[in-house]
């Protein structure tokens, strides 16, 4: 029901009458479902200022630095839960008591493995093939081994997809990796949590026992849990729209696979590491911070300010003293990560960075953690997808249970021609 209504007012005549709906928080929203009606569109290049959907999952403040899922604060989760609590709670709306997070784990640990034809589609890429490429297809080619479990309607099969896609999603992961650098696929092991299983899958080898680090796991926790969902981005409405129209469930995660490869979403903290290959050493830190302070210069500092959180991202801290944990706990002697450190200590003192709000974000620490854990940089944004993949779940799942949920189909604004008329190629 409408709290109030807007009127749409076009050379002094009111065309429309608008309903405005509120949420529980945030902006209200003008429904212009009705304005085709009045024969006008509204248009908004990049979705901007519209809403595209209800949503109970994640709600983001970017103007005071909230984050929270289902409304538990994002730092809570982080210190206080660990992944796959986030993931019950993304799924099903409340945090887990004792017996349904281990009946949870238990069905996630029983999923972890993957067919062994499904071995076999990874000997079809080349061996330099991006693992974003790899992820994609596999997650993709996941729908042909499933087809009793494919009636998007039965909230029973629907689920049990998502128990798959969250368990199998670390394995392909690993494997892609593995594929990457010629070395054989690694089992999961059910006696390990989440974060260890994932770790184990990428660096243990047949030849010798790997330990999986206790600190070096909590950071992967942390680095899963902060990356778990961010509300209607560019992957999960992707996610949503390819939904819309019926898809598989392994169909729309691989869309989504998709849209975050795109530099412009998926790929910040790999360009803070970039970023810093390109300053390379201490002795040029200066230099590049007055690169960054200078507007005439198209230098920019990667991992520091955030599009969303225009004061500060609440991410951030958690992963900060995450990462230096990390550090201290492995004793890494790497330039980058000394280039990294001064570069934060420059972000927190400077008054420059402090007064514009350049705050080391989420992605900075990201990528500082995993290139000390040892994971190259072409595995980050594989990372971000195994991830972010119960967010898109969690969506699609949300969005196939609300009543009257129709097709996604965006309109445009034509500017072409315009009642040409056709000359056969004969007479040309």
């Amino acid at each position: 029901m409408a709290d109030s209504k807007a009127s749409l007012s076009i050379d002094g005549n009111v065309v429309a009458e608008l309903p405005i709906l509120k949420g529980s928080a945030g902006n209200d929203v003008i429904d212009i479902r009705t304005l085709g009606a009045a024969g006008y569109f509204t248009y908004d290049p990049g979705f901007m200022a519209t809403a595209s959907c209800e949503s109970e999952i994640t709600f983001i403040d970017g103007d005071k630095g909230i984050l929270q899922h289902r409304g538990y604060a994002i730092d809570s989760l982080a210190k206080q839960a660990d992944y796959l609590e986030v993931c019950y709670i993304l799924l099903h709306g409340e945090a887990p008591n004792r017996t349904q997070y281990d009946e949870f784990k238990g069905i996630i640990n029983n999923h972890t493995m993957v067919h062994e034809k499904l071995v076999h589609f990874f000997h079809g890429f080349l061996p330099d093939a991006h693992p974003m490429a790899m992820l994609c297809g596999v997650v993709g080619a996941l729908s042909s081994f499933y087809h009793s479990d494919l009636d998007i309607h039965a909230p029973d099969q629907r689920m049990r997809s998502a128990h798959r896609l969250i368990a199998k999603m670390p394995t392909i992961a690993a494997m892609a990796y593995k594929y990457s650098i010629g070395q054989p696929f690694v089992y999961p092991r059910n006696d390990l949590n989440y974060a260890e299983n994932f770790l184990h899958m990428m660096f243990s080898v047949p030849a010798e026992p790997y330990v999986v680090s206790p600190t070096v796991a909590r950071a992967m926790d942390r680095i899963f849990t902060l990356h778990a969902d961010h509300e209607q981005n560019a992957s999960t409405s992707t996610v949503r729209l390819a939904g819309s129209s019926g898809a598989n469930p392994y169909a729309c995660i691989a869309a989504g696979v998709a849209s975050l490869w795109g530099p412009a979403h998926g790929g910040a903290n790999e360009a803070c590491l970039t970023m810093l290959n390109e300053i390379g050493s201490l002795d040029r830190v200066d230099e590049y911070v007055a690169k960054a302070k200078d507007k005439s210069d198209p230098f920019r500092l990667m991992g520091f300010g955030h599009r969303v959180y225009k004061n500060f991202d609440p991410r951030a801290t958690v992963m900060r003293e995450t990462c230096h944990e990390v550090l201290k706990e492995l004793g890494i002697q790497d330039p980058l990560l000394d280039v990294a450190m001064a570069l934060e200590k420059v972000a927190l003192e400077d008054p420059y960075f402090i007064e514009k709000k350049l705050y080391p974000n989420v992605d900075f620490y990201s990528g500082i953690i995993l290139k000390a854990i040892g994971i190259p940089t072409n595995m980050f944004t594989v990372i971000f997808a195994m991830s972010r993949n119960v967010g898109w779940i969690a969506h699609w799942d949300e969005m196939l249970g609300q009543p009257g949920q129709k097709i996604g189909r965006p309109r445009q604004k034509y500017t072409g021609e315009i009642n040409r008329k056709f000359i056969p190629l004969s007479e040309r």
